[in-house]
């Protein structure tokens, strides 16, 4: 089975961190979202990954210079201009050739959707389209998708208002298609597949859904990418949340040699080269490699690889961008998101702030 992973968007939602960075390879506990993502499809039998691509995709060709990602096999097909998501995916399908039954997941969704279960169900529904369905608490700010006794989907109601959504079941980006889906998605314009390919299949009754509990998260925000990093870390069952990560004797993961001057306890990740000095305080966090947290306080957030914390800082919910500089006695709270390099000048007190702005 081919797999085609939609990671061509500029992820605005998540600037100013992806002002510099591709969406996908932002870290998420050390690894890149795209190596999770991979990885979870190869567990699932997944052996070749199309990635389409159109913002930055340098940064993808130059970390997997081998053409392969957590064992499996990557080509490549960057859009020559947005084709949005449906123009995308009959993109790169034609470039890579796939001409059989194949799977399509957005690239900035973590999740344990069985995929093959996905792949099963649409098969045994003749399906020219299948989608998997996540539930959510409030579907009022997603696209809910009722479907009928047999998975068949009988429309696609967009942000319906609270309380008045039909199921609390929403499309998780993970679908199966058969090749004749691609013929009929117009190649001359943007196509959007949620709004336009599906209502349309829908009507012909060849849609159907497949409903799981399993984990599934959007990344695509800075609170939910937040929480997704929160999560792998604390996701319970000893698994280890990033290759070569072990737990220290206070309990935290540990990934190769950093130096904690500090006790750090569980719930927390440190990355190697990473330096947590004298009186500082790491709790519910990540620690990238290579940061200093430098008698600094670090609670429920994220520190992306290079980042410092000078004497007296305090980042309490925020994220902290790869190699920025947080200056002495400075104060995140309240989901502050510093971008790549961004030096926060010391003594400032910062409340739901982006830096860079928009």
């Amino acid at each position: 089975m081919r797999a085609l992973v939609l990671v061509g968007g500029e992820g605005t939602r998540l600037r100013p961190l992806t002002l510099t960075i591709a969406k996908q390879m932002l870290p998420v506990a050390e690894v890149t979202m795209i190596e999770r993502v991979v990885a979870h499809l190869a567990a699932h039998g997944i052996d070749d990954v199309t990635l389409s691509m159109g913002y930055k995709p340098d940064a993808f060709l130059a970390a997997f210079p081998g053409d392969r990602c957590a064992g499996v096999r990557l080509t490549y097909a960057v859009e020559p201009e947005p084709l949005d998501t449906a123009g995308a995916i009959r993109f790169a399908a034609q470039h890579a050739g796939i001409d059989g039954t194949f799977l399509v997941v957005n690239g900035d969704v973590l999740s344990d959707v069985d995929t093959g279960a996905l792949v099963r169900f649409h098969r045994d529904t003749g399906a020219m389209a299948t989608i998997a369905l996540t539930p959510v608490a409030d579907p009022s700010a997603f696209g809910v998708v009722p479907t009928d006794e047999a998975g068949r989907v009988e429309a696609f109601l967009e942000k319906p208002a609270a309380g008045a959504a039909p199921t609390n079941l929403i499309n998780a980006g993970f679908y199966v298609l058969e090749p004749e889906v691609v013929e009929r998605i117009p190649g001359d314009r943007r196509v959007n597949i949620e709004r336009e390919t599906f209502p349309a299949l829908a009507a012909e009754g060849v849609v159907y859904a497949l409903a799981s509990d399993a984990y599934w998260t959007d990344t695509g925000t800075p609170d939910l990418y937040l929480r997704a990093n929160l999560h792998v870390v604390n996701a319970g069952s000893g698994r280890s949340p990033a290759p070569g990560a072990h737990r220290s004797g206070d309990g935290a993961w540990v990934i190769g040699r950093p130096v904690v001057d500090v006790g750090i306890g569980p719930g927390s990740l440190v990355g190697d080269a990473a330096y947590v000095g004298r009186h500082s305080c790491v709790e519910t966090s990540v620690v990238g490699a290579g940061c200093r947290v430098e008698g600094a306080s670090v609670s429920g957030s994220v520190l992306l690889p290079g980042a410092v914390l000078r004497p007296g800082a305090v980042v309490e919910g925020s994220i902290v961008g790869p190699g920025a500089v947080v200056g002495e006695g400075a104060r995140l709270t309240g989901l502050c998101v510093v971008g790549e390099g961004v030096a926060v000048e010391p003594g400032a007190r910062l409340d739901q702030v982006r830096s860079p702005g928009p």
